[in-house]
């Protein structure tokens, strides 16, 4: 029913390079997009009304009804996308090579497709640095997969058919809403290779001063380092938290400052 959130798996497939293709070469990647994920969920038992896909031009949404089986996504769905892209791009010059991004969560649908928060992981997870730094990294794989660490810990730790938690390797990503856990595993490997400390986007350069402003950061006194006595009686953290800090002390506890005015 439109506008009422319902839970849902949220399977996200973007093409790796898809912008240097010319625009003759783009349908043919898209033929082929379709064909190797469409087939794995026919392999899997997952059809419509079940399978709910929205075309995202290099990449495709779906959402899996909740008595879909997790598990069977992340394992069998995997396994034979995995095999059908090995047999589409066998003898290719430009091989199709995939990204996929897995969560869980409410979904919510309108005349327009679905949204939620949970979509938004999936697909930031999909289209992260590191995401694309593994797969960039794994020259001669044509996927890797990255999940959510609460996909990870309720469907991969606990194993299944086609399900290897060893396969998989944990790093922390810097996505649009802050920092989270994610789980990486390229299928046919026995981990993923690591990606280049460089693989998320660097920050952004600090805006210029407007003019006169250099003095008044000149004469702004550096912040003192974090305090430690030896003797245990006194010790004091200082840590960045997003646009604030956070200061813990022995006498005062935790005191949380955020310099936005009027922030929490």
């Amino acid at each position: 029913m439109e506008g009422e959130a319902a839970y849902g798996f949220i399977v996200n497939v973007d093409a790796q390079g898809s912008g240097l293709l010319s625009d003759t070469e783009k349908p043919e990647m898209r033929r082929r997009l379709y064909d190797v994920t469409g087939t794995a969920f026919e392999q899997a038992g997952i059809h419509p009304p079940r399978l709910y896909q929205e075309d995202r031009g290099d990449g495709i949404l779906s959402v899996l009804a909740p008595d879909v089986p997790p598990a069977r996504i992340v394992g069998e769905w995997v396994e034979q996308l995995h095999q059908n892209l090995r047999e589409s791009n066998r003898d290719l010059r430009k091989p199709l090579r995939l990204r996929v991004g897995l969560h869980i969560g409410r979904v919510t649908p309108d005349a327009y497709g679905r949204s939620g928060r949970a979509v938004d992981l999936a697909c930031r997870l999909c289209d992260c640095g590191t995401t694309k730094a593994i797969l960039a990294a794994a020259a001669d794989a044509p996927l890797v997969v990255a999940v959510s660490d609460r996909v990870h810990e309720d469907f991969v730790l606990p194993g299944g058919r086609w399900v290897d938690p060893e396969h998989y390797r944990r790093h922390d990503v810097d996505l649009k809403e802050g920092r989270t856990t994610a789980w990486f595993r390229v299928p046919g490997r026995p981990a993923p290779p690591e990606p280049p400390e460089s693989a998320e986007a660097a920050a952004p350069p600090e805006p210029a001063a407007p003019a006169g402003a250099e003095d008044t950061k000149a004469s702004t006194p550096p912040r003192p380092p974090a305090a430690t006595d030896t003797t245990g009686r006194f010790v004091q953290n200082i840590h960045q938290h997003g646009d604030g800090e956070v200061i813990a002390a022995e006498r005062i506890e935790t005191l949380n400052i955020d310099r936005r005015g009027g922030g929490r």
